[in-house]
């Protein structure tokens, strides 16, 4: 198996998860090529599947790492086994070089009341109701009616929300 050690600029595709064993986690990096401009339009990026078992890292990917974050991941890169596959690298230093945008909801709002938690959406009156808990409760016709459906769960669940 062919190693290197190296650094791969590359941007994070999703939360990063806990690894295959205790202590470690496991992310994937989409990596584009420095010419981009040159290729054409539909080239595959790359993908670099990548593990650190070092407990600082770990916290930092389990607990500061969002998608879309730019990181420079540095460590040792094995080659894919078999072609199609991603490579693999194991990480013993990680850099943060930029954060993804945090996304603002424009269309939709989540809100509080109480116990509930309600969805408005600019696109229909209509608005779903959950408990805190994630109990679904109903959908109100329109945001009046978001009491009355509050107050029927109540009455039906003995006031537990």
């Amino acid at each position: 198996m062919d190693t290197k050690h190296c650094a791969v600029d590359g941007w994070v595709d999703a939360i990063p998860a806990p690894g295959p064993r205790t202590g470690t986690a496991t992310f994937d990096l989409i990596v584009r090529p420095a010419d981009i401009d040159t290729l054409p339009d539909d080239a595959p990026d790359t993908v670099v599947t990548c593990t650190s078992g070092d407990p600082r890292i770990t916290h930092e990917l389990l607990n500061g790492i969002q998608p879309g974050d730019l990181l420079r991941a540095t460590g040792t890169l094995v080659q894919p086994p078999a072609p199609g596959e991603p490579a693999r690298l194991t990480v013993d230093a990680l850099e943060v070089l930029d954060t993804a945008l945090i996304p603002v909801l424009q269309e939709m709002v989540l809100d509080r009341y109480g116990d509930y938690c309600v969805i408005f959406d600019t696109d229909t009156d209509a608005v779903p109701v959950f408990t805190t808990h994630g109990t679904w409760v109903g959908l109100a016709d329109n945001p009046d009616a978001i009491a009355t459906l509050i107050d029927l769960h109540e009455r039906v669940n003995g006031g537990d929300a």
